[in-house]
C-alpha cells in the first residue's frame, strides 16, 4: 500500500465500508486498491477534459477489466434471426414528440441488478416485454430473466455466459409466453435449474420486430408507439463503467453489429441544452450512472444505440 498517497487510503478506506467490501487476504487488498486508484486517477482526468457529461466512482471501482468484462454478456453471433422488419410506411406522417419518458407512464419496472452474471441480454428482454404488456393491459408486472437465463438454452443463448434477445423471443414464441418473476422466483445472477410452470406464463408474443439498423426516426417511432425497445450498445469503454450524469458521448465508440457487447433498454428519449439523447435504463443496479439509468447522445448513432433495436409484437 506505501506506494499510494495517505489520502487514497483514506479515500480507498471510505470506499470499502461504503460499499460493504470484503477481500479475502491483505494481497487482494493491496490489488483492489491500486485498481482503484488507477480509476480515480482515470475518473479526475476526464472530468477535466469532458464537457458534456460526467463520470463518478461507483461500485464497481475495484473491478478488474475481466470482471467488468463479465457484465456485457451480450453474444455477437451475427446469424440472422426471423424478425419482422420495422413497418416504415405505417408511420410516414408520424408526428413524434420532442421528448417521452416511458417512466413518467408507470411502464418501466425498478432497475435491476444482474451481478457478476453476463444475463444484460434477459433484462433488456423482459424490459421490452415488460413495456409491451403493460401498453396492452394497464398493468406493470416484473417478469423473470431468470426464467430465460435457465431455460433458453437451447435456443442458443448461454444464460450467465450472454446471449441476445432475439433468441429469448424465439422462446418466449415457442413457449406460449413468459413468467412474471413472482411466480418463477428471484433472480439468482447465476444459472439454475429450469422449472416454470405453463399456467402461469404471461404474454404470449407472435413474434419480434427489428427495427431499421441505423434509422434514428424508426427508433424513436418504435418507443412512441411500442414503447420500450430492447437495444444493444458498446459498453467496453470505462467511460461508460464509470458515467454518472450528463448526455454520454464517446469517441472512440463503435456502432457495428459485431462491436455491441451490452444489452440495455431504450425508454425514451429527448433534447437537452440542444443535444438529442436516448434514455437508456442499465442493469448495473441504482449505484450505477444516474440511479441506474444513463442519457447516450442520437448523434453520429454513437455506441450503436439504433444499429440493432427490437422489440415483441403481444399476441
Amino acid at each position: 500500500v506505501g506506494q499510494h498517497q495517505p489520502w487514497a487510503h483514506q479515500v480507498f478506506h471510505d470506499y470499502r465500508r461504503q460499499m460493504r467490501r470484503r477481500y479475502s487476504s491483505v494481497q487482494e487488498l493491496e490489488h483492489r486498491q491500486s485498481i482503484f486508484v488507477h480509476n480515480m486517477r482515470f475518473v479526475h482526468s476526464r472530468n477535466r477534459a469532458t464537457r458534456f457529461y460526467t463520470l463518478a466512482l461507483n461500485h464497481l471501482a475495484d473491478r478488474t477489466p475481466q470482471e467488468l468484462a463479465a457484465l456485457r454478456g451480450r453474444r455477437h453471433s451475427g446469424t440472422p434471426n426471423n424478425g419482422l422488419p420495422f413497418p416504415t410506411e405505417l408511420y410516414a406522417g408520424i408526428i413524434l414528440p420532442e421528448s417521452l419518458d416511458w417512466r413518467m407512464y408507470g411502464a418501466v419496472t425498478p432497475v435491476k441488478d444482474q451481478a457478476v452474471c453476463g444475463s444484460c441480454w434477459s433484462f433488456a428482454t423482459t424490459g421490452a416485454m415488460e413495456g409491451a404488456l403493460f401498453l396492452k393491459t394497464g398493468v406493470l408486472t416484473p417478469l423473470s430473466q431468470q426464467v430465460l437465463i435457465d431455460c433458453s438454452w437451447g435456443f442458443g443463448n448461454y444464460a450467465c455466459d450472454g446471449g441476445e434477445e432475439w433468441r429469448a423471443y424465439e422462446w418466449i414464441k415457442k413457449h406460449g409466453g413468459i413468467a412474471s418473476t413472482e411466480s418463477y422466483g428471484t433472480y439468482k445472477g447465476q444459472n439454475g435449474l429450469c422449472h416454470y410452470n405453463q399456467s402461469e406464463m404471461l404474454a404470449k408474443i407472435t413474434g419480434y420486430v427489428n427495427v431499421t439498423s441505423g434509422n434514428i426516426t424508426a427508433v424513436k417511432a418504435a418507443i412512441y408507439k411500442h414503447g420500450p425497445v430492447a437495444v444493444s450498445i458498446d459498453a467496453s469503454h470505462k467511460t461508460f463503467s464509470f458515467y454518472s450524469n450528463g448526455i454520454y458521448y464517446e469517441p472512440k465508440c463503435d456502432n457495428t453489429p459485431g462491436s455491441l457487447d451490452h444489452a440495455v433498454l431504450a425508454v425514451g428519449y429527448g433534447v437537452l441544452q440542444g443535444e438529442t439523447y436516448w434514455l437508456i435504463k442499465n442493469s448495473w443496479s441504482t449505484y450505477w450512472g444516474n440511479d441506474g439509468y444513463i442519457l447516450m447522445a442520437m448523434k453520429d448513432n454513437n455506441c450503436g444505440v439504433a444499429t440493432e433495436a427490437t422489440y415483441p409484437i403481444l399476441a
